[in-house]
């Protein structure tokens, strides 16, 4: 198995580790009632998908 023959500075090895960070999800708006959706899904809020209404959604009557 190789070793190093020389030990890497904290620079270095910080260098390499820079990029291992979790990414955010991308998030959109949706065009409809505003609410922040991941991008080409149908809206949970509104049930709307390009611009047409894909699915039904009932309203809460305790949340309004």
């Amino acid at each position: 198995m190789a070793l190093p023959k020389k030990r890497h500075s904290k620079a270095r090895r910080n260098k390499r580790r820079a990029n291992l960070n979790l990414a955010l999800p991308g998030l959109t708006k949706c065009a409809q009632c505003g609410r922040v959706i991941p991008p080409h899904r149908i809206c949970p809020g509104c049930g709307f998908y390009r611009g047409r209404q894909v699915v039904s959604v009932a309203k809460d009557e305790k949340a309004s």
